[in-house]
Order: structure tokens, then C-alpha cells, then sequence
């Protein structure tokens, strides 16, 4: 996980955000109406002009727009290629562009078929790294010349063989992120959490607990299906292995829950020992 520190003091940003960005991140600010225009789309139908842009260059930068995003009590929006179909990129928040500096391969190991990668590194580019070594990334979507995996990871894609090898939520074996509050967790397995940070368990427990009591109370004759996926779906399936009486009702992983306003710096994946089948 990342060394850099944060302490967030929510409400306490003054002066302009355009302002605080140049001043205090290396990278790209884009507050211009082109570049809020060329922002305010994606391959979905749907547009709306963000706040303004931050293309950083290195996850510190991105870790200082996040914390002066929140300390101006502006909303955030991770973005990698644009290329989701339901709008997901699209917002009136300040969006953090991943897909041009973020693009580093951080860690490959070959013998576990694991690799650690930042948000912006696009499918095709992981492909062709894991290529010469007999490895591949299953999840194929059809943007894989476009699509950056932590914008894979955030909608949970699956592509034409998700049936035989699953979607982002199935290969996904770890998350770094960092929460609003500046806390840096890594969201790996189950097992890890009893031994986790004193924030990383409560965070689970009574967070999740929140959860699956509001909908027992709402609809206490239903059988709770928490449908979902990415790093609120992991939260909740940690939260079911920690807490096995709960596992009736959380048949499923879970979305919608706070977590997605994450950042996340990085992600752990499993890869497949041979190279994918062709089409046809």
C-alpha cells in the first residue's frame, strides 16, 4: 500500500478548487468548458459537465485532488477509458482521470499467476505483458483496446466467457483503497481480516451490519438477497465469512454501500495458465 499519508479536515478548503489543484498537484487541471465538455460523456447516453479534471500523475497526486475534493466538500469521480454503456464516468463531481499517467504494471508473480497493477493499465496492455509467459486475464470485454482494469474492477465487467471464468468480483484477489476519511485499507481475503487494522474490522463489521439491518427492517419477511458487485460486493462477502450466522442473508455480494467512494490505488488479480481460446 502506498506510504503517502492523509489527514483530511472535511470543510476546511478556502480558495478556488481550480486554484488548490494547479497550486498543489503535478498533472493535468482541466476546468476549460472543452474539457468539461469532453468529460461530461461517455460511450452511454448520458451527459453532464463535472465540476472539472484531474489527470494525475502518480498516485500521490491523486491521493492530494481526493483530499482536496473532500476538504472542499466536492464529490469525486474515479474514470479510466469512458467506455461503460450506463453512464458510470459521467457526473457533476470532479473527476480523476486514471487512464494517462496511471498505467504501471507494479508487481508480476509468475509462479502464483498474480499481478498488481495501477487503475489505468488497459486490458490489452496486460494482455500482451502476460503473454510471453503463458498467462492471460480472463475477464475479455470487448473494449479490451480501451478499457482500463480499474474501471473494470468499479463495474464488475465479465466479457464473452464470463460463464466459464467469472466476472472482475471472481478475480479479483485484492484491493488497495483509500476512503474519504484518508484511512488506507488493503480489501484482500477473508482470513486476513481478524488480523487487519482496528478501522478495517470495524469497517467491515459495523458498516456492513448497518446494511443488512436497515433491510431487515424495511422488509423483514424477505429473504435478503444482496445483489451487486466490486469492492462493496468484497466488503460484504467479508463480512459473511467473519460472521457465518449472517450467511442466510447474505447470499450474494453487495453493491451500493459506501465503499465506492474509494479510491483505489491498486488491485491484486489471478490469472489463467494458458493463453485464451479463439474465437470461432
Amino acid at each position: 500500500m502506498n506510504a503517502f499519508k492523509l489527514e483530511f479536515h472535511p470543510g476546511a478548503g478556502g480558495g478556488g478548487l481550480a486554484a488548490r489543484l494547479r497550486r498543489d498537484v503535478a498533472g493535468d487541471v482541466l476546468f476549460d468548458r472543452a474539457s468539461r465538455g469532453r468529460y461530461a460523456t461517455d460511450a452511454s447516453i448520458y451527459q453532464i459537465d463535472p465540476i472539472g479534471v484531474v489527470v494525475p500523475k502518480t498516485e500521490e497526486d491523486a491521493l492530494r485532488a481526493m483530499q482536496i475534493a473532500v476538504e472542499a466538500g466536492v464529490p469525486m469521480l474515479a474514470r479510466g477509458a469512458g467506455s461503460s454503456q450506463c453512464g458510470q464516468t459521467v457526473g457533476h463531481a470532479l473527476v480523476i482521470d486514471h487512464s494517462k499517467y496511471l498505467t504501471q504494471i507494479v508487481e508480476f508473480n509468475a509462479a502464483d499467476a498474480t499481478v498488481t497493477v495501477q487503475p489505468g493499465v488497459v486490458l490489452d496492455q496486460l494482455n500482451a505483458f502476460l503473454r510471453p509467459h503463458g498467462l492471460w486475464f480472463p475477464v475479455d470485454v470487448s473494449t479490451s483496446a480501451q478499457a482500463t482494469i480499474g474501471g473494470m474492477a468499479g463495474n464488475n465487467s465479465c466479457g464473452s466467457r464470463s460463464i466459464r471464468y467469472g466476472n472482475m468480483v471472481h478475480n479479483v484477489l485484492a484491493v488497495d483503497a483509500v476512503l474519504p476519511s484518508g484511512a488506507q485499507y488493503r480489501f484482500g481475503p477473508s482470513e486476513d481480516v481478524p488480523t487487519g487494522p482496528v478501522g478495517y474490522r470495524e469497517l467491515i463489521d459495523m458498516d456492513m451490519r448497518a446494511v443488512v439491518t436497515r433491510l431487515r427492517t424495511q422488509h423483514p419477511a424477505a429473504r435478503i438477497v444482496l445483489l451487486g458487485h466490486s469492492l462493496g460486493g468484497h466488503v460484504a462477502a467479508l463480512y459473511a465469512s467473519v460472521h457465518p450466522e449472517e450467511i442466510a442473508a447474505l447470499t450474494f455480494v453487495a453493491s451500493g454501500t459506501p465503499y465506492y467512494k474509494a479510491w483505489r490505488a491498486g488491485a491484486r488479480f489471478a490469472l489463467l495458465c494458458s493463453t485464451p481460446p479463439r474465437a470461432g
